[in-house]
């Protein structure tokens, strides 16, 4: 199964990835962990996308394509993969499209804008040990102290409202058009993304079983 998860910043699109990909033995292809891997080991494309994200710019398209097809090319995607953050734009599918890689389904995960500004800036890490909590899902015992280590809880800039904002609005604007291009394609369903967890992966699990089958 070649799979592909659309969603707002928050929508939990990482999260169902993950699980799907678990249940079904086959890789996420995370474009954020792929140029953090490449630009690691120094690769040619990595040290390319290095010199972008250093001058503060994006990664041009033919840079991220590139570190894709090269990760598409290992033998365990060979039975398929789930890809979680790209394509970001039409150009980015289009170019997909041209790599002969065609996708089962693609999986658009929906949670208002309103919904995702509540969820993320709940969201706090902690500063010493890194672990993840939510005021409202996950509250520590103690407010603002972390259970595992004491540390103090703080609040990523990437969660704080007004940024947020300015990502659901780069989302709309460069991303939600895809849902337009797979849906011409009849590959696009809709699954909502404000039940839990388990319920989500379970519809998520239906749509594949209705392309399976």
């Amino acid at each position: 199964m070649k799979l592909m998860f659309l969603g707002a910043p928050g929508a939990g699109k990482g999260t169902q990835a993950e699980v799907v990909a678990k249940n079904h033995s086959i890789p996420t292809i995370s474009t954020g962990a792929l140029l953090r891997t490449a630009m690691k080991e120094g690769t040619e494309l990595g040290i390319k996308a290095k010199s972008f994200i250093d001058a503060g710019n994006l990664v041009p398209d033919d840079v991220v394509i590139g570190i894709i097809k090269e990760r598409l090319a290992e033998d365990d995607c060979k039975n398929g993969f789930i890809l979680d953050g790209f394509p970001r734009t039409v150009p980015q599918a289009e170019a997909l499209d041209a790599m002969n890689i065609n996708m089962d389904l693609v999986i658009s995960i929906e949670v208002s804008d309103e919904a995702i500004i509540k969820r993320m800036s709940g969201r706090r890490l902690c500063g010493e040990c890194g672990a993840s909590y939510h005021t409202v899902y996950i509250p520590t015992k103690v407010e603002g102290i972390c259970d595992v280590c004491g540390g103090k809880l703080i609040m990523r800039a990437d969660d704080k409202p007004e940024t947020v904002i300015s990502r659901l609005g780069v989302y709309h604007e460069q991303t939600e058009p895809l849902k337009d291009y797979y849906s011409a394609r009849g590959k696009l369903v809709l699954v909502d993304g404000t039940d839990t967890i388990e319920n989500i992966t379970a519809e998520i699990e239906k749509k594949l079983e209705a392309v399976e089958g």
